[in-house]
């Protein structure tokens, strides 16, 4: 059975990733009104990813006895400067994924809660994976610059998700 305390992180890391599912969503609309239809897409499918994980917690919260509080998901923003800095702000944003689900698994350690370690332990290896994509894009698109047939070789490749 789940903590009271644990339950409440874990309801809120809910809260994060449909959070996330939000952010990226409004990242893809962004993509779509400059007509960067494959970085909308990728972002699309990082909106369904999120979701996935959303759904993890909910069912884990569930599968331990647990009771899920579905809390207010703040608007993500809707513009953005430039195709870089939307990616940035990803990056920025899975760094305090990456945070909070590390915060977590400290708490159930703490708790000495082995099923919500085990549990936690593949958000950890899937946050190596998020950060490590989002800053090979960013790279990508730090080195096309504002060169448009390099832009639209990276939208191409990123339709491809």
């Amino acid at each position: 059975m789940l903590s009271n305390r644990l339950q409440d992180a874990m309801n809120e890391q809910l809260k994060e990733e449909l959070y996330s599912a939000y952010l990226y969503l409004s990242m893809a609309a962004y993509y779509d009104s400059i007509n960067l239809d494959g970085f909308a897409h990728w972002m699309r499918a990082q909106a369904q990813e999120e979701v996935e994980h959303a759904m993890k917690f909910y069912e884990f919260i569930y599968d331990r006895g647990g009771r899920v509080a579905l809390q207010a998901i703040d608007q993500p923003p809707i513009e953005f400067e430039s195709p870089l800095a939307a990616f940035e702000q990803a990056l920025e944003h899975e760094q305090k994924v990456t945070a909070m689900i590390h915060t977590l698994y400290a708490q159930a350690v703490e708790e000495k809660d082995y099923p919500s370690q085990s549990f936690l332990q593949w958000f950890v290896d899937e946050q190596v994976e998020e950060e490590k994509t989002a800053s090979r894009i960013i790279e990508m698109l730090k080195l096309v610059g504002n060169h448009p047939p390099g832009l639209i070789m990276l939208d191409r490749e990123l339709a491809r998700r």
